[in-house]
């Protein structure tokens, strides 16, 4: 069995941009906000993401402005590191090694260097308990820095970032837990507590929730659960402080954050709504409603020009001064559960999955970005809680994605369940899947599956449902419309069963040829041809799970997981069991471009991978605890290039990449050393474009093309040793931010080294043209005489390098022209000339 070896577990597309607070430039060109294990940073005009700042090993945990370099960011991460960006070239500056999991970080122009971050305690890694720690970054030109100079603040802190902020420019740093509120003042050195009861009397919960400061006023803003703001003043007194109280929120506030100025405060919650309260006059307030979804973060830019709210639905809206919004950031929506499986359109490659209420969301992973949404229930959504409506349960693409099938359905208290089994067919013109067929009723019961036959035929499009009443339908496309207005529909074709027993999984062979369908213990199997059962296999007592075929030269097998813990694989030539194994499997899948197959299988709340071919019992590639609980949705998605990877742990990822869903909803997916280095080396590339003018300070870069052997070469290119490419001092100054380049002092005499040309082999070549320019001035009147002279002498030298190189001699209209270049010392233009 082959370990994992130098294979990771990875936040790679799709992760959360909401999960902390984003963080708007002092330009307000660009949005920086954290996603899984890298930094993303948007364009606040275009939404596009410009730059990806990888590094961090584990999830970043906070992103922050460096207070005395308004063009550098601070990244944290549970992996014990900060890091320190230029996020405008994307390139990582500083690492600084912390030792210890961080979960926030804070900063204040007031303490220049030293950041706050909040970590465990440091006596237990694993403690619940957290600590506010100052940490003192040293000055170093080393990029990777360890840094063991930390000092605690506050202990028994909250992990929620935004439970702590600093208050009047760095002067008292606030930080609120459960129903105590800690402030620190730094001068002082002094810490005051202020409590609160747990239930007022009304029954609200006053809990904080979340804390903003003045930015120039002692005013701490806190917000708690039962949906109330409070004002607190005079805090620097222990016994003397008083606080006022605001209310409009239904629900817990979620998020407060004061404009630069002072002027005004915001705050927002699961109303969905932007509430902008006036500083000394909170009886005045704006709203901006409809915002798509609960609020979990509010930042503002620094000059108050932008404001910007994060989503539940992995959503950052970028609002103008809290009057209209001006782009949207939509992340890939993951809410408590995946109704659907996960799935890829086979035309646009994309992620297709659950998304807003009664939509199915097409997400791409290459990308990283929403595509759009389809609308399938086509019914407004009520947010209210206890009210059932219409939800996506199932859906399947065709072999070509021409069809999509989806099933939604809705289950009133006093009512019978209500199931719709819609059919879409994909519209070239609107690039998108317009509905074609809605059958009402198309079982008694819920369904419990639903494939389309692979066949590439798409004069026999077979679409088969299973479901609780007992039954397996077959739906096929109509061939001839009933009018000519209509265009072709789709009808119930067959209708099996088995023995009263309720039918589980299905699923038909890569082919088409075969359909299988589980009855509890039994697996039969069927010919869509002529829907006859063939045989039936059946394993000692468990009910099928999960059934699955083998592709390419392993098409003969059938797979199969049962309730008892046993995964089974029949061959279907002999009709018997080929093998079996004791796991529990709670997901088998295939990899539709190669032979492997792929179990996730939980044990001791861990959930383990192991990769496979049906045809050999030893398992190809296995993979220990790659998350805690279940996995019950993953997808094989193909890949644009292959990696071509030789090491045997890592070829079952050369075709496609393996994606699947935790328990917590994070989307997670498996990376080699080699393709993270491929990665990191393209994030950091400096792009040329070739389209640039042929000057010197091109080919200083390089990035001068040598002419292919048999091209016509001039004197001077000939002659002349080229100029380094690649030089470690060219790279040094071209590729490093300005403002973070060393003296030009200390670059100078290394770039200038760089740039001297050796003469040790061209120094005969050297002494001829020096003589050719001597005669060239003392003879001007003989221009013939010279002409007839330099040819003769330029095919001399050229001549020792004909049986290498193959270049002819020159003519006489070329080495007239190109003794005129010489003088004009124009010599980096005879690349340009033609033979």
């Amino acid at each position: 069995m082959v370990e994992h070896g130098d294979i990771r577990v990875v936040h790679r597309g799709g992760s959360k941009i909401n999960s902390r607070e984003p963080v708007i430039t002092s330009d307000s060109r660009f949005l920086l906000c954290a996603s899984g294990e890298c930094v993303k940073v948007f364009s606040t005009d275009t939404e596009e993401c410009i730059h990806d700042l990888r590094g961090h090993t584990d999830l970043v945990t906070g992103v922050l402005l460096r207070p005395s370099n308004h063009l550098q960011a601070y990244s944290c991460s549970a992996d014990g590191t900060v890091r320190l960006w230029d996020y405008t070239d994307g390139i990582l500056i500083k690492t600084h090694v912390i030792g210890y999991p961080i979960y926030s970080i804070y900063a204040s122009a007031n303490h220049e260097g030293v950041i706050f971050i909040v970590t465990p305690m440091l006596s237990d890694k694993r403690s619940e308990l957290f600590q506010l720690v100052a940490v003192h970054l040293p000055q170093s030109g080393d990029q990777l820095v360890e840094t063991r100079e930390l000092s605690a603040v506050l202990s028994g802190v909250s992990a929620n970032p935004a439970a702590t902020a600093f208050g009047r420019g760095g002067e008292y740093i606030v930080s609120a837990k459960g129903v105590q509120l800690h402030v620190y003042f730094f001068k002082k050195q002094k810490a005051y507590r202020f409590f609160l009861k747990e239930d007022n009397k009304k029954g609200g919960k006053n809990t904080f929730m979340c804390v903003a400061c003045h930015p120039k006023d002692d005013c701490i803003a806190t917000g708690h659960e039962d949906g109330k703001i409070r004002l607190w003043r005079n805090f620097s007194h222990n016994k003397e402080y008083t606080y006022s109280t605001l209310h409009w929120h239904h629900s817990a506030v979620s998020s407060l954050c004061f404009t630069p100025e002072g002027t005004n405060l915001l705050s927002g919650g699961v109303e969905s709504v932007l509430v902008q309260w006036r500083y000394n006059q909170e009886s005045q307030r704006d709203f901006l409603p409809r915002l798509g979804a609960a609020i979990t973060h509010i930042t503002v830019s620094p000059d108050g020009a932008l404001f910007c709210t994060s989503h539940s639905d992995n959503k950052i809206t970028i609002i103008q001064s809290c009057v209209k919004v001006s782009a949207v950031i939509q992340g890939l929506v993951k809410g408590e559960s995946v109704r659907t499986d996960l799935m890829v359109d086979p035309r646009s490659k994309s992620l297709v999955l659950n998304g807003k209420p009664g939509h199915l969301q097409f997400y791409s992973l290459q990308r990283d970005k929403l595509l759009y949404n389809l609308d399938i229930v086509q019914q407004e959504y009520i947010h209210e809680s206890g009210l059932e409506q219409f939800e996506v349960v199932k859906a399947a693409f065709s072999a070509s994605g021409n069809w999509l099938a989806t099933v939604e359905e809705r289950k009133q208290k006093a009512a019978e369940l209500e199931l719709n089994l819609k059919l879409w067919e994909f519209d070239e013109q609107t690039q998108s899947f317009v509905l074609n067929t809605t059958i009402s009723a198309p079982h008694e019961a819920q369904i419990t599956a639903m494939c389309f036959c692979h066949t590439t035929d798409s004069q026999t499009t077979v679409l088969v449902s299973t479901s609780k009443d007992g039954h397996f339908k077959a739906w096929q496309l109509a061939g001839q419309p009933h009018t000519q207005d209509e265009g072709p529909s789709w009808l119930c074709d067959f209708v099996g069963a088995y023995h009263a027993l309720v039918p589980e999984c299905c699923c038909f062979s890569a082919d088409g040829s075969l359909l299988a369908v589980s009855f509890q213990e039994v697996v039969t199997v069927w010919s869509p041809a002529s829907w006859e059962l063939l045989t039936t296999l059946s394993q000692p007592p468990g009910a099928i799970r999960d059934l699955c075929f083998g592709r390419l030269s392993c098409s003969k097998y059938l797979l199969g997981t049962t309730a008892n813990k046993l995964l089974c694989c029949w061959n279907l030539l002999t009709c018997s069991l080929e093998w079996s194994t004791s796991m529990d499997v709670t997901l088998l899948l295939a990899d539709p471009l190669s032979e492997n197959m792929v179990t996730f299988c939980c044990q001791a709340g861990c959930t383990d991978l192991f990769v496979f071919k049906p045809s050999e019992p030893r398992p190809l590639f296995s993979h220990k605890a790659v998350c805690s609980g279940k996995v019950t949705r993953a997808v094989f998605a193909p890949r644009e290039e292959m990696l071509e990877s030789c090491e045997e742990s890592s070829q079952w990822l050369n075709r496609s990449q393996l994606y699947f869903l935790t328990q917590y909803m994070d989307l997670m997916t498996f990376t080699t050393k080699a393709e993270e280095d491929r990665l990191m080396a393209s994030s950091k590339q400096l792009v040329i474009d070739d389209s640039v003018a042929m000057t010197p300070f091109y080919l200083l870069l390089g990035k001068h093309r040598q002419q292919e052997h048999g091209d016509t070469l001039s004197g001077p290119s000939a002659e002349r040793t080229p100029l380094p490419q690649g030089s470690v001092a060219i790279r040094e100054l071209l590729q490093t931010p300005a403002h973070v380049l060393p003296s030009t002092s200390f670059l100078c005499s290394m770039f200038v080294q760089s740039l001297l040309i050796s003469v040790k082999d061209t120094r005969e070549e050297n002494k001829h043209t020096e003589e050719e320019m001597e005669s060239e001035k003392e003879e001007e009147d003989s221009e013939e005489e010279m002409e007839s002279s330099a040819t003769r002498q330029e095919q001399k030298s050229l001549g020792s390098q004909t049986a290498e190189s193959d270049v002819p001699a020159l003519t006489k209209s070329q080495a007239r022209e190109l003794r005129r270049l010489k003088k004009l010392d124009h010599s980096w233009l005879t690349g340009l000339l033609t033979p």
